[in-house]
Formats: C-alpha cells, sequence, structure tokens
C-alpha cells in the first residue's frame, strides 16, 4: 500500500514490506494489450477477484545501488564509486561483460579482479553507460571495495487483485514495487509468489498511516513473475486452480460510477472478506495508478483497521457484480480514505508486456 499526504512515501512497497535481502556494503568493492473486452470487441474479460495475501519475493535485474561509503585503504580514504560519478538508484548491469544479478556474485567477481581495472556497465534513467574503473583495497580487512551499498532482492506481503481462470495470470498490488531507499521501480529478473497469513493489524490515525503484519512461507510458490509495473506486478500460477471462485466480468472505465461499492480484503489469517466503500470520484485523464478516490463505509473493516492500510494494496474493487479496480494508496491525513487503480488499466498492462 503506497501511502500519500494528499501523498506520503511514495516509492516503498508500502511498510507491510519486509527486506530480505537488506543492503550490503560491498566487500572489495563498488561498492497491444489484454482489455476488458476481448480481442471479438462484444465479450467482457472475465476474471476472479481474490482479495488474498500472498507472500511476493523479487529479484532484480543487476544489482542496485542504495547509497555510498568511503573506503580506508594504505593511501588514505577513497571511494571509487563517488569518483566516477556513481550515483543512488543506479543499476550495475555487469562487470567486464559478465551479467551479475546479486551481492555475492559482485563481491566475488572483485576480489578475483585483484583490484585490476574493470569495465562496469550502469544503467541510470533507462539509459546504459560504461564506466572504467578499479576497486580500493581496504586496509582493515584486505578486501577490495567499491564504496557503494547494493541490494539486490525484496520481499514482503500483498494482495492478489484477480486471476484469469483460463490463463492463470494474475495481478497483484496495483503499483509498482520500488526500492524503499531511492524509490526507484525494481527492474525485475525471476520472482514469486507464496502463501502467506495475516497475524495482525496496526490500526491507521489521521497522521499516522496504519499496516498490516504477516508471514510468508519461502518454501512454497504459488505462481512466477514477469512483470513489476508501475500498474501493478503481474505473473502466472503454477497451477490456474489455485484459486476457487466464480469469475466476473472486467468493468469498462466508462462503466464505473460514483457511489457504493465493495473491496475484498484479507485482514486476519486467510480469510477474505467483503466490506463496503463507497466511490467519491472517477479520474478520467489519471496519469499514475490514482484513477479513483474511496472511502471506507464498512463498520468493521473501521473498527478493525480505522480504514485503508499498508498492505491492502491490490484488494479488489467491486461494484454492480464487475471488478472495477484495486486500492493502491490510502490518505495518511485521512486514513478512511484512499486511491485506487482501473482493473483495465492492470489488464492492459500485463497484456502489453506478453
Amino acid at each position: 500500500m503506497q501511502e500519500i499526504k494528499q501523498r506520503h512515501g511514495a516509492g516503498a512497497f508500502f511498510r507491510f514490506l519486509f527486506l530480505l535481502a537488506a543492503a550490503a556494503l560491498l566487500t572489495v568493492t563498488l561498492v497491444p494489450g489484454a482489455r476488458a473486452a476481448d480481442s471479438q470487441g462484444d465479450t467482457p474479460r472475465m476474471v476472479i477477484p481474490l482479495g488474498r495475501a500472498v507472500g511476493i519475493k523479487l529479484f532484480a535485474q543487476g544489482v542496485l545501488v542504495v547509497g555510498l561509503s568511503d573506503i580506508t585503504t594504505d593511501q588514505g580514504v577513497a571511494n571509487p564509486a563517488r569518483a566516477w560519478g556513481l550515483e543512488k538508484g543506479d543499476v550495475i548491469t555487469h562487470i567486464n561483460d559478465t551479467q551479475v544479478d546479486s551481492i555475492e556474485q559482485v563481491q566475488t567477481m572483485l576480489q578475483e579482479l585483484d583490484g585490476q581495472e574493470m569495465e562496469l556497465t550502469v544503467v541510470r534513467d533507462e539509459e546504459s553507460r560504461e564506466v572504467t574503473t578499479r576497486a580500493a583495497q581496504c586496509s582493515a580487512d584486505g578486501e577490495y571495495k567499491l564504496g557503494a551499498w547494493i541490494r539486490d532482492s525484496m520481499a514482503g506481503i500483498g494482495t492478489l487483485t484477480f486471476v484469469d481462470p483460463a490463463t492463470g495470470l494474475f495481478g497483484t498490488l496495483g503499483h509498482g514495487i520500488n526500492d524503499v531507499d531511492t524509490a526507484v521501480l525494481m527492474k525485475l529478473q525471476t520472482g514469486a509468489i507464496t502463501p502467506a497469513s495475516v497475524a495482525s493489524v496496526v490500526k491507521g490515525l489521521e497522521g499516522q498511516p496504519g499496516e498490516l503484519r504477516g508471514a510468508f512461507s519461502a518454501e512454497e510458490d504459488l505462481g512466477t513473475l514477469f512483470a513489476n509495473t508501475q500498474q501493478g506486478v503481474f505473473g502466472y500460477l503454477n497451477d490456474p486452480a489455485a484459486f476457487a471462485g466464480d469469475p466476473i466480468p472486467v468493468a469498462d472505465q466508462t462503466e464505473i460510477r460514483t457511489g457504493q461499492a465493495t473491496i475484498l480484503s484479507n485482514i486476519s489469517g486467510t480469510a477474505v472478506e467483503e466490506y463496503t466503500v463507497e466511490i467519491l470520484k472517477v479520474y478520467d485523464d489519471a496519469s499514475d495508478t490514482r484513477e479513483l478516490m474511496l472511502r471506507v463505509t464498512d463498520p468493521r473493516l473501521l473498527e478493525q483497521t480505522g480504514g485503508i492500510v499498508q498492505g491492502m494494496s491490490g484488494s479488489p474493487i467491486l461494484q454492480n457484480g464487475k471488478l472495477v479496480g484495486a486500492v493502491t494508496h490510502v490518505l495518511v491525513n485521512d486514513p478512511t480514505r484512499g486511491y485506487g487503480i482501473f482493473a483495465e488499466t492492470m489488464l492492459e498492462s500485463a497484456g502489453s508486456l506478453r
């Protein structure tokens, strides 16, 4: 759940996200889409709305730089990363033409190079460039370092929005997974969803966003991810029949109206409940994932969570028997209100990537 002041904390994969691989200071180192209607134009896309909490594991394409740190050498303080202009948010994809995808791999290669000159491929703002540099040897432990903190993976718990029973395609979150330190959208190398359970709720208050807390299994994969986008995280279930339910049509955005609606959410254990909400506004020209404004009206949800809390990202929004969207944001100064994305937008994003 992304939170906003009228927006707050954008870029974090909500605080409900628990990092599996925290940034590591490199020792020795530097440091045309699927639509609501099918191709025939008249038959609506049918999906199963879920609202079920799942674990999400994401392994990055390359290693993300999340900070810089000086290295003490026998010759004095050095920082190769800063010297050649490395910045937070940069992604190191190759060392000497070898693709790198993990902290361990980068560390090993830096040690093997033994301080020799090397060429790094770095991506910044979608543009790639090559930089020639060499690691500095730390006087404290004798290891070579580039002076950068890097991250190669993230993991947490999110809410499944829908699954297509015919193909096993699923969508979750309604927004992308961004690095918590740099706000950079993590480029996906591999990833999966796993079973999860919600253990407790921190109730949302004015100026203090709440959150769901829980745990997920790292041993059992329910499906494989293929995309992490600004419009959601998408993949395919290993077993398309893993989540039972009745398919419903996906609403065209022109069908969505202000007024009564419901959301499906998992705020305790693995139980999914339906709660009443009110759609306050539909944005025809939204440029991001805030295409709907909604308010929680269900007394049960208000009592248990205070409204929308972090971890509810992806909760399906239903109206008139159709899936209209997913919850994406909460207003920090009013946790009873938040924003959502159109389900049609999510499906178009997923379809354009396959």
